[in-house]
């Protein structure tokens, strides 16, 4: 009869870092296209949690930064977006997502994006 094995005394690995050597390489958000969200760019700060976008069906919109996310990314003019149109008022949006910079360059560099709005 073998001796039961030891569970306690496998390999620890860090979470860090990746285990198949692929660096750079990560998950980002999509637009969920079912959920009616858009590519935009952020054009114009208005004040007051609000922000002027150009989504990627080349409609200009007031889109709202909602609270939990104001707190976390600061949206600045020029950042790639992800929105949520209202149902109510088409003209007016929510802000589900920022992409950074890397980011919104990466998903350039691998087609991801629109033509409309592809200025990275």
């Amino acid at each position: 009869m073998t001796p039961p094995q030891n569970t306690y005394a496998r390999p620890h690995h860090s979470h860090g870092a990746s285990q198949d050597g692929e660096e750079g390489y990560y998950r980002l958000p999509l637009p969920n296209r079912r959920n009616n969200e858009l590519f935009a760019i952020a054009e114009q700060l208005l004040g007051g949690s609000r922000i002027h976008v150009v989504c990627e069906d080349k409609k200009s919109r007031m889109a709202r930064i909602p609270g939990k996310m104001k707190r976390k990314a600061r949206v600045r003019a020029g950042d790639l977006l992800i929105i949520k149109p209202w149902d109510i008022q088409n003209e007016k949006a929510d802000i589900v997502f920022r992409y950074s910079r890397t980011q919104a360059s990466s998903l350039s560099r691998r087609k991801m994006l629109p033509e409309e709005i592809n200025v990275f």
